[in-house]
């Protein structure tokens, strides 16, 4: 009998275990990973490419701007698209050998309107890579607005074809030293249409 009681008093310890273990799970599932406070307003800045694009063909939309469109859709920020027409009708292989020149002169081409960034929290800095960082005319912008982004979380993005983040996270910190500038995320172009979720998981396990 004592036996018995003793293999009875085990088996409830492990049942009281586990369901202990699944609350704590539950719990721990139910945390919020959100990558802004309730408070927190955001922006999404970026420069997209449409027409003749490495891997993907001929596009009507940008892969840079899809991803862009996913970052609003899940967090509710705003955007501002760095426009320029430079680049209009421009097939593939002319078009990064112009943006070769450019980074080689270190040019600031021209883009369209601007934006007020002094009444957002969080910054989404996002662009293809070109030549190991974004696009020359990003870098419009960044000059303007260097002063604008002290205090402000900045998040960089890119879509490629096998850069990954090349040298644009260090770009940004060099153009924003007052901000807090976060690791980056990186997604190929030719996955941007199919595989929104890999942008879901950053966004759930961005933290600041």
């Amino acid at each position: 009998m004592k036996s018995l009681n003793h293999i009875l008093a085990l088996a409830l310890c492990m049942l009281m275990s586990t369901a202990c273990s699944g609350n704590k799970q539950q719990e721990n599932n139910s945390e919020s990973k959100g990558i802004m406070n309730k408070d927190s307003k955001a922006i999404v800045v970026f420069f997209s490419h449409a027409g003749d694009n490495y891997a993907v063909g001929n596009i009507e939309v940008g892969n840079t701007k899809i991803v862009a469109d996913y970052i609003t859709e899940l967090t509710g920020a705003e955007q501002f698209e760095i426009v320029t027409h430079k680049y209009d009708g421009m097939a593939y292989n002319p078009l990064i050998e112009l943006a070769k020149e450019e980074a080689k002169k270190g040019e600031l081409p021209e883009y369209e309107g601007d934006v007020d960034l002094s009444k957002y929290d969080v910054v989404f800095i996002g662009g293809p890579v070109w030549w190991g960082t974004y696009p020359q005319v990003m870098f419009t912008f960044f000059k303007k607005h260097a002063n604008d982004m002290k205090g402000k979380t900045v998040i960089p993005f890119t879509t490629h074809e096998g850069s990954g983040l090349a040298n644009c996270v260090e770009d940004v910190e060099k153009a924003f030293p007052g901000a807090n500038v976060t690791k980056g995320f990186s997604i190929y172009g030719h996955e941007v249409r199919t595989e929104k979720v890999k942008v879901e998981k950053w966004i759930r396990n961005i933290e600041h």
